[in-house]
C-alpha cells in the first residue's frame, strides 16, 4: 500500500512496520438529513493537524506509542451500495489478511458495515459498541434495506443477539425499540 499524502496526525509508519491501518471510506448516498459526509475522512485528517499530540493528563505522546499507516481513502462509486460496501470489506480483509487492524474513517453510517463483514468472518464473537442519537435498526428505509439508518440492522443480521451496545440513543421508531 501506498503512503497518503495529507495523513491523519501520527498515522506516518510505514505500512510493513504498522499495526493499524487507517482508511476512509468517502460515502454519502443514502444520508438523508445533511449530505456531505463523503468529505468527512479528508476532513478529520485535515483538523487533526490542530490537535497536539501529547496529553499531559496521561503523560503520553501519540507519537510515541502509534504504529499507524494511513493508507488513504477508497474511491467508491455512487449509489451502488452493496459495490461500496464490497470495496470497503475487501479494504478491511486486505488489511486483516496483513496481520493489521483496519481503523475506518466515514462517510456515512453504512459504511461501517463493510468492516463489520470482513472483521467477522475473523472474529465471529465481535462486539459492536454504538454512540449515536439514533439506532439505525430499522429493516428498510424509504425501502431500501442497506440505508443509513438500518446498518445497526445489518450488522444485528450478521451478529446476531447481545453483541450490539448502543450508548445515547434519543429517538427511532416503535419497530426499532
Amino acid at each position: 500500500m501506498k503512503a497518503q499524502t495529507n495523513q491523519f496526525i501520527g498515522c506516518d509508519k510505514p505500512y510493513e512496520d504498522a499495526t493499524t491501518v487507517l482508511f476512509g471510506a468517502p460515502y454519502d448516498s443514502t444520508t438523508s438529513f445533511r449530505p456531505g459526509t463523503r468529505f468527512g475522512p479528508n476532513a478529520m485528517r485535515m483538523e487533526s493537524f490542530g490537535i497536539e499530540t501529547y496529553s499531559m493528563v496521561l503523560d503520553r505522546d501519540l507519537l510515541d506509542d502509534t504504529s499507524v499507516f494511513d493508507s488513504g481513502d477508497l474511491e467508491l462509486p455512487f449509489g451502488d451500495q452493496e459495490r461500496v460496501l464490497s470495496m470497503i470489506e475487501e479494504r478491511a480483509d486486505e488489511i486483516l489478511t496483513g496481520g493489521k487492524r483496519p481503523f475506518l474513517l466515514g462517510g456515512e453510517h453504512l459504511v461501517t458495515l463493510g468492516s463489520v463483514r470482513a472483521v467477522a468472518k475473523r472474529h465471529p464473537d465481535l462486539p459492536i459498541i454504538h454512540f449515536d442519537a439514533h439506532a439505525d435498526l430499522r429493516e428498510d428505509y424509504l425501502g431500501n434495506p442497506l440505508s443509513h439508518a438500518c446498518v445497526l440492522r445489518r450488522c444485528h443480521d450478521l451478529l446476531g443477539d447481545g453483541r450490539i451496545f448502543q450508548f445515547g440513543i434519543r429517538s427511532g421508531t416503535r419497530e426499532e425499540r
